[in-house]
């Protein structure tokens, strides 16, 4: 079972953040999840479009240049990290599942992702773009069909995973408080992973492993990888 850095070792440094990235390489992980808002060109790591529960500055995001966002301090000295510094942190070291969370100019998303591969040592399939906004995800298919998409949701459809496969996505991402067998084996005829969050329990983590679920996202990616041995490369189409 692949186990998935939820915003990076947020256990043990501030979600992402550019310490909690390599806190996750360094435990191991093969994977590694984060979130992004655009903002001023920018791709900035932040999960909240407010400021005020990971940094020091208040107000919305959008509200604020890009020298004031420099500045702020959103744990342990640390800033908010733009994409770009996080793929040349990880540089090609394990995948990345990046969830959009504002985005409105997608060739920018794409020319991050093309430079990536050409200078920083990752292959396409280590990425895979997750959302909540479907319609992005559809966006993405129709314009660039190579990069791999992941369906978020927390709710279970009365058609349980159709949407995704009707997507074409490559995985379903589901809230833990909504899985159940019957969830997993129709998501699984359907070809897609089932990837769940955001799970920090033991008995949880032995619950989903025997539901066959692919992966786990994951606030403490070290002690979960004591349980489950991670592979030595990870691509989201394996």
């Amino acid at each position: 079972m692949l186990i998935i850095a939820h915003r990076g070792a947020r256990a043990v440094a501030p979600e992402n953040t550019l310490a909690a990235i390599q806190s996750a390489i360094d435990s191991g992980a093969k994977a590694i999840e984060i979130d992004i808002h655009q903002h001023n060109g920018e791709f900035w790591v932040i999960h909240d479009k407010w400021l005020h529960r990971t940094t020091n500055g208040t107000g919305l995001l959008t509200e604020h240049s890009t020298k004031e966002l420099r500045h702020l301090d959103a744990g342990n000295g640390e800033g908010i990290p733009t994409l770009w510094q996080v793929l040349s942190l990880v540089s090609g070291q394990c995948a990345l599942n990046i969830e959009l969370k504002s985005i409105f100019d997608f060739s920018l998303l794409y020319q991050h992702l093309d430079d990536a591969c050409q200078t920083l040592n990752f292959h396409l399939n280590q990425f895979i773009v997750s959302s909540f906004n479907h319609h992005w995800l559809q966006h993405i298919r129709d314009t660039h069909p190579k990069i791999l998409i992941g369906a978020l949701t927390g709710s279970k459809n009365v058609d349980n995973a159709a949407f995704a496969q009707r997507l074409n996505s490559t995985s379903i991402n589901i809230d833990l408080d909504v899985i159940d067998k019957h969830y997993v084996d129709d998501a699984k005829q359907r070809g897609l992973k089932v990837f769940i969050y955001t799970v920090n329990q033991p008995r949880d983590w032995k619950w989903l492993a025997q539901l066959g679920v692919d992966g786990v996202f994951c606030d403490d990616p070290q002690t979960a990888i004591q349980y489950y041995p991670q592979p030595s490369h990870y691509h989201w189409d394996n």
